[in-house]
């Protein structure tokens, strides 16, 4: 969970108390007669990590409540469901970026390979939306539906931009937005929808999920450039190998002296080549990158976002629940993994 204090103590055991129910259900919709099944199930359980998104269901749900039952049995259905669609995108980006390491442990792909790994990815879906139509709500299917669509829009808008030096910051926000902020965004908007909140109000809580998403991915991107993979536990410097601009590289590209995007340009395209990342070659990357600002760049959109974040939900009754949204918020620009 990415709360890092507790702002209501009442609300804060809530919360917990929900989220295991959430874990439970996720493990027993999943499983198989087939033993083979169960032990990759039981070994992406440890990708659980943060639990951003049914934590946001969930809180949302709090939030948008206003005297009725705070977290009813469709957002729980709602929490597992977003959960097994992001744990999905997981699997399948490990492939895509040939990755070895999440979580401190093998990916599926490096453990079993990537046939494997694409069918449980598959798996992951298919379960998501057979859980999902169990709701007498087709409106909710549908947007979770849609929603998936643009999630996948938003990677393969990435992988067509792979090894282009000329990727511009309107394009990885577009990006980003697709990619994880539409994720996050029809959480929150769930949790005011299922509790009957006027379309205003959906708006705000759907802006709310948007943007702190769209943070979330850009200190996950800086992670990848700066964070050590003992700390952040999964595989490190995958976007720089596999062409993968992200906001810092965008704006050193856009801002710095030809002669120094002349040698990044090089650097990228030998990193692009090289087998596995060279340390000194990385961290020369990091220097030039945060003697040109662009670190700093990046950090700055964050924060804009996570303000914008916490001025949508203005529109709701100041509550414990609010103000823990206010700090979730907040608590993306202090990640460390």
């Amino acid at each position: 969970m990415i709360v890092l204090s507790e702002t209501d103590s009442q609300v804060a055991q809530s919360l917990r108390e929900e989220l295991a129910l959430v874990e439970a259900r996720f493990a027993v919709e999943l499983l198989s007669d087939l033993p083979c099944i169960n032990e990759l199930v039981g070994h992406i359980e440890r990708y659980r990590g943060k639990m951003l998104r049914p934590t946001l269901v969930l809180v949302s749900a709090m939030a948008c409540a206003e005297g009725c039952e705070a977290v009813t049995d469709a957002h729980q259905v709602v929490a597992v469901v977003v959960e097994m669609v992001h744990m999905a995108t997981l699997v399948h980006d490990d492939i895509l970026d040939e990755a070895a390491v999440r979580r401190s442990g093998a990916t599926v792909n490096g453990l079993r390979g990537n046939e494997t790994a694409v069918m449980l990815g598959d798996y992951l879906i298919s379960h998501a939306y057979h859980l999902c139509s169990g709701l007498d709500r087709q409106d909710v299917a549908r947007l979770i539906a849609d929603t998936t669509n643009t999630v996948c829009e938003g990677e393969l808008l990435q992988l067509a931009n792979r090894e282009n030096l000329a990727l511009d910051q309107e394009t990885y926000f577009e990006v980003i937005r697709r990619k994880t902020g539409s994720l996050c965004g029809v959480c929150c908007r769930l949790g005011a929808m299922l509790h009957g909140r006027d379309p205003a109000v959906e708006e705000a809580m759907h802006a709310y999920g948007e943007k702190l998403g769209m943070a979330f991915q850009i200190v996950d991107d800086l992670l990848d450039l700066l964070g050590e993979e003992r700390t952040v536990g999964k595989t490190l410097g995958r976007d720089v190998q596999k062409g993968k601009l992200t906001l810092p590289l965008i704006h050193f590209m856009e801002e710095a002296p030809p002669k120094d995007r002349a040698d990044m340009a090089r650097m990228l395209r030998e990193e692009a080549c090289a087998d596995r990342t060279d340390k000194h070659r990385r961290e020369l990357i990091r220097k030039m990158l945060e003697a040109a600002g662009s670190i700093a760049h990046a950090r700055t959109w964050a924060q804009r976002l996570v303000g914008t974040a916490r001025r949508s939900i203005e529109v709701l009754t100041p509550s414990p629940a609010r103000a823990m949204m206010e700090e979730m918020a907040g608590a993306v620009l202090q990640r460390r993994f």
